[in-house]
């Protein structure tokens, strides 16, 4: 019995009066209650996946499963175990912000319909009390016509009526988009808490690497097709040269002893030692008193950074 929550075979997406796929024969795999970062430059075909995988969009051909549902059977009862933070605004103006809460869980089967909130049971109007503080959201605002809300809340109640439900599967497609710093660290905070205690997946597709820097893999989409499918870890040491910055008084005597060591450097303003592996070996081997030792780990987005480069590079 498979563990995974997404299954992607062969997918392809071409639009009509196109010859080139936006999405072309792309495959791969989520498991359950994994961080999945799906990453790619703008018209990279990203978003047409994601569209696609959430029941918004057709496929061309290929195979999507997701949560053990078959995309072109069973489109109810994915929309039933997934929960969405679209990047587009998808609410409806003329009803109030807890209006289109209610109404969203009601979609979802979570509770019978009843035609105000304190009509609704505890459970309903504790969580979304619960949502509206981790967004930073009034209890005044929840009761306003979403109209009268600034774009910067609106976004806030589209993330709180997604998280409304506990779904199997979170999309979070560029979810803190126009969010304030203390705002998007509540949001990520929460969404950490959710997938530690319920096993929830998330699939996140962001422009701000930092928040994929924890993810469980990284996969990244370029031109319709998968260019790297690995753990944070493995792409940046694919991409990236760990170093360490070292330098001494006698800074003769360090590089004398590093040659005698066969320990590969250079010299720019210190001296810069890569490293694979572990530094602390490098580093107990050298004898000479040192004046700067810093280890210089890359981050996620100075390897998304460095995977763009190479592209245009090779496509230019």
């Amino acid at each position: 019995m498979t563990n995974n929550v997404i299954e992607v075979k062969n997918l392809v997406k071409l639009y009509k009066g196109t010859k080139k796929p936006q999405v072309d024969n792309i495959s791969f795999s989520v498991k359950k209650g994994e961080f999945f970062a799906f990453l790619g430059p703008n018209g990279a075909g990203k978003t047409t996946t994601i569209s696609i995988l959430t029941t918004t969009l057709n496929k061309t051909s290929g195979e999507v499963k997701i949560a053990g549902f078959d995309i072109e059977h069973e489109e109810r009862k994915i929309r039933e175990n997934v929960g969405i933070i679209f990047q587009s605004p998808s609410l409806d103006l003329q009803l109030t912000a807890e209006e289109n809460i209610r109404f969203h869980a009601n979609i979802y089967g979570m509770y019978g319909y009843r035609p105000a909130f304190k009509l609704m049971p505890k459970s309903y109007r504790d969580k979304v009390l619960e949502l509206a503080e981790v967004m930073n959201i009034s209890e005044d605002a929840l009761f306003k016509p979403v109209k009268n809300l600034s774009g910067g809340m609106q976004r806030k109640l589209e993330i709180v009526r997604s998280l409304i439900h506990i779904p199997d599967v979170l999309f979070l497609d560029e979810p803190t988009q126009g969010l304030d710093a203390e705002t998007r660290r509540s949001l990520w905070e929460y969404i950490n808490n959710v997938r530690n205690r319920f096993g929830t997946t998330i699939f996140l597709t962001t422009h701000y690497i930092d928040e994929a820097e924890n993810a469980d893999k990284v996969c990244i989409i370029n031109n319709g097709k998968i260019a790297i499918n690995s753990s944070p870890e493995e792409m940046k040491k694919s991409l990236l040269k760990r170093e360490l910055i070292l330098d001494a008084t006698d800074r003769e005597a360090l590089t004398r002893e590093l040659s005698s060591l066969n320990i590969p450097y250079t010299i720019n303003e210190h001296v810069i030692v890569p490293f694979k592996e572990t530094p602390q070996k490098i580093i107990s081997q050298i004898e000479t008193k040192l004046s700067i030792l810093k280890i210089n780990e890359p981050m996620l987005e100075d390897a998304y950074i460095e995977f763009i480069k190479k592209t245009n590079k090779i496509n230019g």
